[in-house]
């Protein structure tokens, strides 16, 4: 091996034979149980990010492990069209070059986003094995390849027959900028320090106003009432009298509706049907007439009288300033709500009267609700069950068309004779109303999600009764974000118990959001999210991957940053260097090592199998609730604590004997436990793992398909676990003292371990060699009722005390001046500290933190100033005796 580890010598190699191999493919057979797990399919729309890292990683992890438990493991690959975020980022480079989609037209536009997709769905791809991703690369699938687009409409004309899609004429959310009507899960709604406008409206041929608040005045020019609740008596004077519109002196009516909030503004309310979804409902139960003022790209129509043209909100400013001038503006106060903002582009969302298609959620969401509530389906963690029922339980219809030219186009037929519009999977060969044979496809294209929350049966066959359908679904583990719990796991639930008539999957594991250390999401737009690739070249995949592991609390939100994943690149290289110490060893008994059968003879070795039994049991226990964070962190401080610092180390005294029968025995248990290690952390870190597995005895040809380690009781040696624990404490109480009298480190040291009970010392006649080798002790003497020597360094351990002789091991007068400067200065720092914690203004303007850190900080230098003084009088005592 070479001496430092370089992951670019071996990832790119073992990922070409894992491929070539075939071994990442998962066919049907019978003598397997299934196990699939189908990708949240990333958008093309440019390169991953460190969030799709990590739930690309988390998603190997499990496929690996499942794989290595003997299972026919698919793990299933594709992308998503992503209608909108692809259309907007080809419109982008289109328009860099001076072109508009509509300078190309519908055909040649979606020619170039093919194009695009071909470009980016192949560089997605090339992540994701640079990553590591064990897809079955042949079962790719892409949302709009031909069998998921088929099975998109049949399900369309499915619902529509069922009459659970129609269409309708209704306030949607609209996009300005990506001209597109957006469905409610689709807006996220931003917290916001807005204005509130008090504007008085003119009574009808009287003096005197009616004073109206909103956060939209732009908008009253569409106004066509003003409404009051039934009960506010404030304003029963005014019903069905008129008020004037300012500025365009529309007349409207004054009406009672029980939606307006008593409470809000001045308990009078302006209704503008076309621009709001509660006034739009209002309009309908009142009959009122429904104008617009501004149009699908976020301007001013003609009813807005002189404001025709102008963008939205510089006509509010122009309409505020005219109704300041005018005397008409009442007041403006502070006030804070919530705006909704395209998710796609963080445009201003416009409530838009328009025709769209909508598809009847609620008889749909009962049963998705019932399989969650009877534990079909289980979510970890079991708090976003609480999140999931509240949404189906209020769930509104869904509008399902985008007037979009990229994605599935609704397949309505609409007759060029009569207009009759017909629902169908291919198109009509004549209208059944007229008999025409002309037809035209409906503009609008299906949301996005349409097609993907068909996504876990569509792409094994779906409509169709294939094998693979029988075989590999219900699908087993979902892995993906929270953030869309409503947009896609709650739709997949409902897709598949309505067309399958089963659950897609039995267990959904939210992964968290990936934020900086500011708790900002990553995001290419804010410039703090770094592209994975670099990330990769710099540190490795497998550094990587384990590395946001260490940071990811279950299902919790990851704080990045790059300094994170130093720890995993320090973590490999020490894989890398125990691994070469363990091979370098073994090389030259390679002939006749038994690691699968062996069975100690040192009791560093009984030991060290005893705890690997242990580990197995732990990381299987953890892996099947999904813990991953506590399987990296548990792997990690058993290889490099229990297996490097103590294992390795103790084995070093045995190796120098130089006995042969010893040695090979020696060699078989390292050869065990670092293959056992291996395979238990290859799920996480799969090419160093393959890279040593391979140098190691092995039987199968690659570490995936070896399999996964299960616990051997009989070989948990609770006796030795115990003598191992206790010559632990000796041997780091050793290092203590050596530590704090500060003993140079190539001095040895002579030690001498006491008790007043000779049971306590039983155990240490056969640990000498290891008390010697790491406590750094060249003269060990072990006996009942020693007393301490003069001038001893000590360390008390329940029932057993430790003296370690310090004369001619440190420089006196040296280690008493540096003892003394060490406590005048920490002594100087506590008094500056009890200032500042007495004084009242720092107690009072400090943060919370600030105050419990400074207090830690003064208990802190307490604890060592105590302690330096006892090791000074021990220094003082060696020089008294002088």
């Amino acid at each position: 091996m070479e001496k430092s580890y370089n992951p670019q010598d071996i990832e790119q190699k073992w990922y070409e034979f894992w491929e070539k191999e075939s071994l990442f493919n998962a066919d049907i057979d019978k003598t397997k149980k299934p196990y699939t797990i189908l990708i949240p399919p990333p958008n093309v729309t440019g390169i991953l990010t460190v969030g799709h890292v990590l739930n690309m990683a988390l998603q190997d992890i499990i496929i690996r492990w499942k794989r290595m438990q003997g299972y026919a493991a698919l793990w299933l690959p594709g992308a998503d069209h992503a209608g909108i975020a692809t259309q907007n980022v080809v419109e982008e480079k289109l328009a860099q070059e001076g072109i508009t989609r509509h300078d190309l037209g519908r055909e040649a536009f979606v020619k170039k986003v093919w194009e695009w997709k071909e470009i980016y769905e192949e560089r997605i791809i090339s992540q994701l094995k640079a990553l590591g991703s064990s897809c079955d690369w042949r079962r790719k699938r892409f949302t709009l390849d031909e069998g998921l687009s088929r099975a998109v409409r049949q399900v369309f004309c499915k619902l529509f027959e069922k009459g659970l899609i129609y269409r309708g004429n209704y306030i949607i959310n609209y996009c300005p900028r990506c001209k597109t009507a957006l469905s409610n899960d689709e807006v996220e709604h931003i917290d916001t320090q807005g204005k509130l406008y008090y504007i008085k409206y003119p009574m009808e041929g009287k003096k005197g106003f009616l004073t109206v608040a909103t956060t939209r005045p732009e908008t009253m020019l569409g106004d066509t009432a003003l409404a009051y609740h039934p009960d506010d008596n404030r304003f029963k004077p005014y019903k069905n009298k008129k008020a004037v519109i300012p500025i365009i002196g529309r007349k409207i009516k004054i009406i009672e509706d029980e939606f307006v909030d008593r409470k809000f503004g001045t308990g009078l309310v302006k209704v503008t049907p076309a621009h709001d979804t509660n006034d739009f409902e209002i309009s309908k139960r009142h009959d009122l007439d429904i104008i617009y003022v501004i149009d699908d790209a976020g301007k001013m129509t003609g009813e807005a009288g002189k404001y025709k043209g102008m963008d939205r909100f510089e006509a509010r400013k122009v309409l505020i300033n005219d109704l300041k001038e005018m005397g008409l503006m009442e007041k403006v106060i502070k006030h804070n709500y919530a705006i909704g903002q395209c998710y796609r582009c963080d445009t201003i969302i416009e409530p838009y009267l328009s025709t769209q298609w909508f598809v009847k959620m609620k008889p749909l969401a009962e049963k998705a609700i019932d399989v969650v509530k009877r534990g079909e389906i289980a979510f970890h963690l079991p708090r976003w069950k609480k999140v999931y029922f509240h949404w189906l339980e209020n769930v509104r219809d869904w509008c399902i068309s985008r007037q979009l030219w990229w994605g599935h186009r609704i397949p309505v037929w609409y007759c060029k004779k009569c207009n009759k519009f017909i629902v169908s999977i291919e198109k009509p060969e004549k209208c059944a109303q007229c008999g025409c044979v002309d037809f035209r496809q409906d503009e609008d294209v299906l949301d996005t999600w349409f097609s993907s929350w068909l996504w876990p049966f569509s792409t094994l066959g779906w409509p169709e009764q294939t094998e693979e359908l029988d075989y590999f679904f219900p699908t087993d583990t979902l892995i993906t974000g929270w953030d869309i719990i409503f947009l896609w796991v709650a739709r997949m639930i409902m897709a598949s118990i309505e067309f399958t008539g089963t659950i897609p999957f039995k267990d959904v594991y939210f992964n968290g959001m990936v934020r900086d250390e500011n708790r900002k999401k990553l995001s290419k737009s804010l410039g703090n999210s770094p592209d994975p690739s670099a990330l990769i070249k710099q540190y490795g995949a497998d550094a990587f991957r384990i590395g946001l592991l260490f940071i990811t609390p279950e299902g919790q939100d990851v704080l990045f940053s790059t300094e994170r994943l130093d720890v995993g690149r320090n973590f490999a290289n020490k894989i890398w260097n125990a691994s070469r110490f363990v091979l370098s060893t073994i090389e030259k008994q390679s002939h006749s090592i038994k690691d699968e059968t062996v069975v100690a003879e040192t009791a560093e070795g009984k030991w060290i199998l005893s705890e690997i039994q242990k580990l197995v049991n732990d990381i299987t226990s953890f892996m099947k609730h999904y813990r991953f964070n506590d399987v990296a962190k548990t792997l990690y401080d058993f290889f490099w604590h229990e297996f490097c610092d103590w294992y390795l180390e103790m084995i070093k005294p045995i190796l120098k004997q130089n006995n042969k029968g010893t040695t090979r025995n020696i060699c078989s248990v390292m050869a065990y436990t670092l293959k056992t290690l291996m395979k238990l952390l290859h799920p996480f870190m799969p090419f160093i793992t393959e890279e040593i597995y391979q140098r190691l005895p092995h039987r199968e040809k690659s570490i995936m398909i070896s399999s996964w380690p299960k616990p051997d009781k009989e070989r948990i040696n609770k006796e030795i676990e115990n003598d191992i624990k206790r010559l632990k404490t000796i041997v780091m109480a050793l290092r203590n003292i050596r530590g704090e009298m500060s003993v140079p480190p190539r001095r040895l040291a002579p030690c001498i371990i006491t008790s007043s009970s000779a049971d306590s010392l039983k155990w240490t006649p056969k640990y000498e060699i290891y008390i010697k080798e790491l406590g750094k002790v060249d003269e060990l003497i072990i006996g009942v009722n020693i007393p301490k020597p003069p001038f001893s360094a000590s360390w008390v351990i329940e029932s057993t005390d430790i003296f370690v002789p310090l004369k001619g091991l440190i420089d006196i007068d040296v280690e008493k001046s540096r003892l003394s400067k060490e406590i005048g200065k920490l002594e100087k720092e506590t008094i500056n500290i009890d200032k500042k914690l007495s004084n009242p203004k720092f107690l009072k303007k400090a943060p919370k933190e600030v105050v419990e850190n400074t207090e830690k900080k003064k208990t802190d230098f307490i604890t060592k100033i105590e302690k330096l003084k006892r090791n000074l009088e021990t220094i003082l005592e060696v020089n008294k005796d002088e």
